[in-house]
C-alpha cells in the first residue's frame, strides 16, 4: 500500500520539476483516501515555506476544517526537514513515509536532527520507500542545475 501513494508523491515530485523547483512532492492519507496533494512551490511562491509537505498539511486541514490531523499519513519523496517535522507534529500527523534521505537538511536521520526523541517516538517514521525513484529525480534535476550554472 505504501508504494501506491508514494507513486503518488512522486507524481507531485516530477511536477515540481518540470517548474525548476526542487522535486519533493507529497500526499496525505486518511481513510485509505488521498485528501491532500502538494509538491515544492518555493521558488514559485517566493515563499521559504512553501515545502511539500506544509502545503499538503494546509490543503488538508482547509478540506477536514481542522489542523487536528490525527489517523492521516504523510507520504514525502525526501526526508522531511526541522520546519516540516515541527509542522507534522504540530498537526498530529500520526505517520510520515518517506522516500530518499535528506543527509544536509533531514530532521529524522541526519545530522541536523534537532527534533525531540520523545516528540519523534510518538510519530511512526519509515524511510527509504521508492528511495531510488526519488534520489534519482533529485540527482537530475540537481545535475542539470550545476549544467545551468557552469555554462553561464
Amino acid at each position: 500500500m505504501s508504494n501506491r501513494y508514494m507513486k503518488e508523491a512522486l507524481t507531485e515530485a516530477k511536477k515540481a520539476l518540470l517548474k525548476n523547483e526542487v522535486p519533493v512532492g507529497a500526499v496525505i492519507v486518511k481513510e485509505k483516501e488521498i485528501i491532500a496533494r502538494a509538491h515544492n512551490l518555493k521558488e514559485s511562491l517566493n515563499r521559504v515555506t512553501a515545502h511539500a509537505e506544509i502545503l499538503a498539511i494546509e490543503q488538508a486541514s482547509k478540506l477536514l476544517g481542522t489542523w487536528h490531523l490525527e489517523d492521516c499519513i504523510l507520504y514525502v519523496t525526501l526526508e522531511p526537514c526541522h520546519m516540516c517535522m515541527s509542522a507534522i507534529i504540530e498537526s498530529r500527523i500520526s505517520r510520515v513515509v518517506y522516500g530518499a534521505l535528506d543527509i544536509k537538511m533531514g530532521a529524522h536521520v541526519s545530522s541536523r536532527n534537532r527534533i525531540d526523541k520523545k516528540l519523534q517516538s510518538e510519530l511512526d517514521i519509515v524511510g527509504g520507500i521508492l528511495e531510488l525513484d526519488s534520489q534519482n529525480l533529485l540527482k537530475s534535476f540537481f545535475k542539470t542545475l550545476r549544467n545551468t550554472k557552469d555554462s553561464v
